[in-house]
C-alpha cells in the first residue's frame, strides 16, 4: 500500500499541529489509522447516500463532526499540501463498497486526511499534554478514542 504521505510531511505536519516529534516509524502507524478511519467514514456514507435513494456517494454524506471539520480548518490553516494520487490509491486499496464515490468526495480526501492526522496530532497532546514523542501506548489510547468516536 502507498504511504498517504512521505515521513517528511508527516514528520512537519505533526510538528506544526501539536509540536510532536514523530519519525519515520510512525509512519506506519499513521496509515492504518488514516486507512481505517477514512474505510468507517465512507462505510457510513454510503449508508447516508442510500437511506437518500442516491447511488453515489456525496459530500455531504460523510459523517464529518463539528470536531473534525475544526481539524480540516486547522489543517488549512497550517499551509501543506498533501498528494491526492497516494490517498485515492490507499482509498481504492480498501475492500470496495457498493457505491462508488463523487468527484468531490475524491477531491476532499487530502484535506480529509490532513483533517484526522492534525485531530490524531491534538489528541496525544490530550491525553498527555507533556509528551514529545508518542509511543505505542499513546498510539493505542487515541486509536481507541477515534474507534469510540468515529
Amino acid at each position: 500500500m502507498a504511504q498517504v504521505m512521505g515521513a517528511a510531511k508527516f514528520e512537519r505536519l505533526f510538528r506544526m499541529a501539536a509540536g510532536l516529534d514523530v519519525d519515520k516509524s510512525d509512519l506506519r502507524r499513521l496509515n492504518d489509522f488514516v486507512q481505517d478511519k477514512i474505510r468507517d467514514l465512507l462505510i457510513v456514507a454510503e449508508a447516508a447516500a442510500r437511506a437518500n435513494g442516491r447511488d453515489v456517494v456525496q459530500l455531504w454524506d460523510l459523517p464529518i463532526t463539528k470536531g473534525l471539520q475544526e481539524s480540516l480548518q486547522a489543517f488549512d490553516k497550517l499551509d501543506t499540501e498533501l498528494e491526492l494520487d497516494p490517498i485515492l490509491e490507499m482509498v481504492t486499496a480498501l475492500p470496495m463498497l457498493d457505491l462508488a464515490y463523487s468527484t468531490e468526495v475524491e477531491e476532499q480526501m487530502p484535506r480529509i486526511v490532513g483533517g484526522l492526522t492534525v485531530c490524531l496530532a491534538r489528541t496525544f497532546k490530550i491525553l498527555d499534554p507533556k509528551v514529545k514523542n508518542p509511543q505505542s501506548e499513546h498510539w493505542n489510547r487515541a486509536v481507541e478514542i477515534f474507534n469510540l468516536l468515529l
